[in-house]
């Protein structure tokens, strides 16, 4: 891990330790399988944008080659997880395994072989020390621990770097729009002015009184130009 996290600048990187007994028992590396498999479906449902590693050396290299298989393969015990959903292959970046158990170790133990699905065999590393018995034809059991010092850890390291490196940057999300103004309502129109009162016109002036003709006097014949208004009054007093 510590030579991985060097390689990888900037970039955040956690570690989930496999919680299962890794023991000279094989069969006890389900409990493994079980919970690696549950751990890696986990990460990639809720943290979509994270980019795993999956790694293991001995037993630990054969747990993850399980977690990737796309089958339960046959001889598997009681209980064995059926492999991850297809997608999940999209969150996994690299598999790094050293001293894999082979075949005929496999079969040695009478376990199943095991082999990486293909969805994650074209981003698999599988290093092997020459003579590991574990993992060749050959019986050196001094070189199922030499993977520190042949380098082998730094070139898994540098290969699931590399892997990583690859993977573009998860696009940042839209910028939020600006909040919108808040409608104003609209202002009524100020009403028109109201017209000014209009004086109403004044009072035409009264003419002036006629001067009252004069009495008359037959005795005293009127002055040219006089009207004289007489009315006659008619009063019936018997049948015509």
């Amino acid at each position: 891990m510590d030579s991985l996290r060097t390689r990888i600048g900037t970039k955040s990187m956690g570690v989930y330790p496999v919680d299962y007994p890794a023991t000279t028992d094989f069969p006890t590396a389900l409990t493994g399988i079980q919970d690696a498999s549950a751990h890696v479906e986990a990460t990639a449902r809720n943290c979509p944008n994270t980019n795993m590693v999956l790694g293991g050396f001995s037993q630990g290299a054969a747990v993850m080659g399980f977690v990737t298989s796309n089958v339960i393969p046959d001889g598997a015990p009681e209980g064995a997880p059926n492999p991850m959903p297809p997608d999940v292959a999209d969150h996994v970046a690299a598999v790094a395994l050293f001293g894999k158990p082979n075949d005929r170790f496999m079969r040695a133990i009478r376990q199943p072989d095991v082999t990486v699905g293909p969805m994650y065999a074209a981003k698999a590393i599988d290093l092997c020390v020459p003579d590991d018995f574990v993992c060749s034809n050959g019986r050196d059991f001094n070189a199922h621990m030499e993977y520190v010092d042949t380098g082998m850890v730094d070139e898994g390291a540098a290969y699931a770097a590399s892997r990583l490196a690859a993977i573009p940057a998860p696009a940042a999300p839209p910028a939020a729009p600006p909040p919108a103004a808040p409608r104003q309502s609209p202002v009524p129109a100020a009403p028109p002015p109201a017209p000014a009162p209009v004086a109403p016109p004044p009072d035409p002036a009264a003419p002036p009184d006629s001067p009252a003709p004069p009495p008359y006097n037959a005795l005293r014949p009127l002055p040219p130009g006089t009207v004289l208004l007489c009315r006659a009054t008619c009063q019936v007093t018997g049948p015509a």
